[in-house]
């Protein structure tokens, strides 16, 4: 055995785990249009399978698998190249619907199908690295180093891609570094390369690439028929005219040639104006907006005044507004007919208003370019941070698509809707202005009802001893829209608030001195839901409320920053009889396959990793009772949910300073990966300490370092926040690389001390890591979804301390 890999085997380790990461991250943004975006959590629990389950196929077979070493290493790389593409267009064809799992036990097997099948890649990759791991066990840290230096490559890359090319383009990308990392392994990073890997060798492979760029140009993504895209494409004389992408999504811009499009949310049923001719805008084929056609004359969008969102317009005189999330521009439109002279329009993606500003200036009547506005390509929250200007009107509307009824978003972290957003908000107004929220109506309410309890207490928070004084709402057939005021609410407000309702239809849900007698007289509900809830939310008895109420209603913080998750387990027995008479939009979809995801990863897991370990123990010189085994089982265990509760928590805290998920997975991710690479080298020259265990500071700075993070993160937030864009990337970086290069230690450390020891246990050591990882990745989430960030990272140290006090029994 050669004790030091060559720079080459180095390199093509790396660049494998650059190919493994960089399809990690792409299945993230193709199951985010083919399905939904929650799916990005299984996609981490199952690449962590194939990564357990090559644990385990190493560990049994060890001896075979080093005796073939050259011949299984290249051969892992090509089939990792062969099944990336196979297995995802065959994961596509198997008709999965979240929404059905509930009565539909046939579902769970497509479920089933699509974990393992999209797990067989990561299997091929993780053999690669693995084996690397045993041939070259006196040089371990070299060879984790060039893992994670490649992995944390490959997903950094892999975001620059997404900003050129079409996600499902990019599956080449992952391909041809694979079949790279086979070339330069068969050709320079192994001994036997001049028996058995000549220059015949590359021919095929290069053939190889060829094909499999052929065969990517007819690609396609099949998209769920239950996402908005498809189902308006079934309307005759619909088709997309237009395609855009980013890493925030694959914009689609669809035309109708017969029936005309009519989107305007939440306008009154009597209202008599039409919308002009509209063209759809779908984010990954959802999320429904709309172009609308504009020739400067205000009068040809009236229909806006018809909506619940112009009810402030009639309260007060409104010279200017903040509009967060101004999107394809109804909400610019609307105050241009308002007579509102002076807009800040804050747009996250970019691509939306390069959409309306450049490709359909024309038809939008050049609103982005129209005197008096001003766009800012910014999250709503990062821009707030870098501005002291007052506003009239904060205007938030409809940001989300209607799916999140149902649950579809359930896992989602919103920033936008938090209790020190609503804070943020609130310090941006004028005096006498006014923060207006538009939500989708829901039957019982749940996000209205959450959000109105976080108002509610922000405004408590930020000193407000009569909240109601300073609270309107109404609501329509569709929508709702909340009205917190920068004073107390006067007499002649609550007139104009009248007759807006009257006049439209709408229904008065809250007002300080309304009685319920006149609310729930247009738009008829069994009851007057959203009125008792304000008026209980108001009163002294609030949390017995929340806790009686049957959906999680609980304040959304940014530490829980779920809007969108109401489920409660003790409702789950009272709406499973309702399943058969249409009562599945009570429950979260989106939640309930987190759960069965984790049920599926754990049975997966320890069928596939655990029961093969466990079963043929004494193959690997495992003694039944030894208390020495045990701890190296719980101390590699303790690595894999600690390691990803971390990261899982940073990946979630992030998303409120760099914006978006795929922003925050891959800059948090890549961080980590490359920190921990540079750690894990670094652990080979760390000197011992007397006879304390080497783990024993690295461990101690990780707990140290989370823990400053965790308990300052809202003032390290809001700092960053405050930065110009390129300084929070810059910022972040190098607020997670001195943890990650901390968390890169422990591993290789206890691998070096069972190379030393028992090396026939460094593969099962791989696997039962693997075996946990596989579990914590969605595990992660339903903690930080139930009790928070805090309690997430909390609970991580907790393990590595655990692991700490197992470490001293490796030596034996």
């Amino acid at each position: 055995m050669n004790t030091k890999p060559p720079f080459a085997m180095l390199f093509s380790v790396g660049m494998i785990s650059a190919a493994a990461l960089a399809y990690e991250v792409l299945l993230m943004r193709l199951f985010a249009i083919i399905q939904w975006h929650h799916f990005a959590f299984m996609v981490i629990s199952l690449a962590l399978l194939g990564y357990g389950v090559s644990g385990a196929v190493l560990a049994l077979k060890r001896e075979w698998l080093m005796q073939h070493f050259a011949r299984i290493l290249v051969a892992n790389m090509l089939l990792f190249a062969a099944a990336a593409p196979l297995c995802f267009q065959l994961a596509q064809a198997i008709p999965f619907n979240p929404a059905e799992m509930l009565w539909a036990p046939v579902q769970w097997l497509y479920l089933c199908a699509i974990y393992l099948l999209l797990a067989i890649p990561f299997f091929f990759a993780a053999n690669v690295i693995g084996s690397a791991f045993y041939q070259y066990r006196d040089r371990v840290s070299s060879v984790y180093a060039a893992d994670l230096l490649g992995a944390g490559a490959g997903s950094l890359g892999i975001i620059l891609l997404l900003f050129l090319i079409f996600p499902q383009k990019i599956l080449t990308v992952p391909i041809v570094l694979a079949m790279a990392a086979a070339l330069i392994a068969a050709n320079y990073g192994l001994p036997e390369k001049g028996t058995m890997f000549g220059a015949w060798f590359s021919a095929p492979v290069i053939l190889g690439v060829a094909v499999i760029f052929m065969l990517t140009e007819f690609m396609t993504l099949n998209v769920s028929p239950y996402k908005g895209l498809n189902q308006l494409l079934r309307v005759p004389g619909t088709k997309i005219i237009a395609r855009d992408t980013s890493p925030l999504g694959l914009l689609s811009v669809v035309s109708s040639g017969i029936t005309p499009l009519r989107h305007a949310p939440g306008l009154s049923l009597n209202a008599t104006a039409e919308p002009p001719e509209q063209l759809a805008v779908f984010i990954d084929a959802d999320n429904i907006s709309a172009i609308t056609r504009y020739n400067g004359n205000p009068a040809s969008v009236s229909y806006l005044d018809q909506t619940t969102s112009a009810l402030p317009y009639h309260l007060n005189r409104i010279d200017d507004i903040l509009i967060l999330g101004a999107g394809t521009g109804s909400d610019i439109l609307q105050a241009r007919y308002h007579g509102v002279n002076q807009i800040d329009a804050v747009e996250l993606n970019g691509r939306i208003v390069a959409l309306v500003k450049e490709k359909y200036a024309d038809f939008s009547g050049h609103i982005y370019a129209s005197p008096g506005i001003k766009v800012h390509v910014d999250d709503a929250r990062g821009y707030l941070a870098t501005t002291n200007k007052t506003h009239k009107l904060v205007n938030i509307s409809l940001l989300d698509g209607f799916g999140s009824a149902a649950g579809l978003y359930s896992l989602a972290e919103n920033y936008l809707y938090t209790e020190q957003a609503i804070r943020d908000y609130l310090r941006h107004l004028s005096p006498d202005g006014f923060l207006s929220i538009t939500r989708w109506i829901k039957v019982p309410p749940r996000d209205e009802v959450k959000l109105l309890a976080t108002v509610i207490a922000a405004l408590k928070k930020a000193g407000i001893q009569q909240p109601g004084q300073q609270m309107l709402m109404i609501r329509g057939w569709q929508t709702s829209t909340l009205l917190i005021k920068n004073g107390v609410i006067t007499r002649h407000e609550i007139d104009s608030l009248k007759q807006f309702c009257q006049a439209r239809g709408f229904d008065p849900v809250y007002y300080p001195g309304i009685a319920e007698a006149e609310v729930n007289r247009f738009n008829m509900q069994q009851q007057p839901y959203l009125y008792r809830s304000i008026t209980a939310l108001l009163g002294d008895d609030s949390r017995a409320f929340m806790a009686a109420y049957k959906f999680n209603v609980e304040v959304a913080t940014d530490d829980k920053p779920y809007l969108f998750h109401f489920f409660k387990w003790e409702t789950l027995p009272e709406v499973l009889p309702l399943l058969r008479s249409g009562g599945g939009f009570l429950l979260e979809s989106g939640y309930l396959l987190l759960v069965a995801a984790l049920a599926q990863a754990i049975f997966a897991s320890l069928i596939l990793i655990g029961l093969p370990l466990c079963l043929c123990g004494n193959k690997l010189g495992i003694q039944p009772g030894s208390s020495n085994h045990l701890n190296i089982l719980l101390y590699f265990f303790c690595l894999g949910l600690a390691f990803l509760f971390i990261e899982i928590a940073f990946i979630q805290k992030f998303v409120l300073i760099l914006h978006h998920p795929l922003y925050a997975v891959t800059v948090v991710l890549g961080t980590f990966l490359l920190s921990a690479g540079a750690g894990s080298h670094y652990s080979r020259k760390y000197p011992a300490i007397g006879k304390r265990p080497p783990v024993l500071m690295p461990i101690a700075a990780i707990a140290g370092l989370s823990l400053l993070y965790v308990l300052n993160f809202e003032a390290i937030g809001g700092f960053v926040l405050g930065l110009g864009l390129v300084g929070r990337y810059l910022l972040s970086v190098l607020l997670i690389a001195p943890l990650g290069f901390c968390m890169g230690m422990p591993f290789p450390m206890a691998l070096a001390r069972l190379s030393q020891t028992a090396p026939a246990l460094i593969p099962w050591a791989w696997g039962i890591n693997g075996c946990a990882s596989v579990i914590s990745a969605i595990l992660a989430t339903l903690i930080a979804m139930q009790f928070g960030f805090t309690a997430l990272i909390m609970l991580a140290i907790g393990f590595y301390g655990l692991a700490l006090w197992c470490f001293p029994t490796l030596a034996r």
